[in-house]
């Protein structure tokens, strides 16, 4: 895979968190997110993501834009706004792969006092269900 691979517009599929004994629940903008995740050419990135069951007890609408770079099979997104301002001015490492048009995303959060891996799926826009 090469990093131009990635460039282009993506589709959130959907996120989810799974435990440390691998089960899965819920992740933080409910069972019917949707975000768009966009690489560009040069190095820039943007994310926007939300809820869209009309759910209040997280916040409506996570999204951030910096840089990007690939590591290996890791994803740095070097973040410089950011809807969470805890966020701005860090690096954001996600385990990756891609598999034709669907690109998925690992991360790590800590949620209730434990480290939960969070997992994004992204669809290349423009492709078919």
């Amino acid at each position: 895979m090469n990093a131009t691979d990635l460039v282009g517009t993506w589709e959130l599929l959907s996120y989810f968190d799974i435990d440390e004994h691998d089960a899965t629940s819920t992740g933080p903008l409910g069972d019917a997110p949707r975000g768009l995740l966009i690489y560009g050419a040069h190095g820039y990135m943007s994310v926007s993501m939300m809820r869209t069951d009309g759910a209040m007890d997280t916040p409506p609408f996570m999204g951030y834009a910096g840089t990007w770079r690939r590591r290996g099979t890791e994803m740095v997104h070097a973040i410089t706004v950011c809807s969470n301002p805890a966020w701005a001015d860090t690096e954001q490492v996600r385990r990756m792969s891609l598999d034709g048009d669907i690109l998925t995303l690992i991360g790590a959060a800590q949620v209730g006092g434990r480290i939960q891996r969070r997992v994004l799926t992204w669809r290349r826009s423009g492709s078919p269900a």
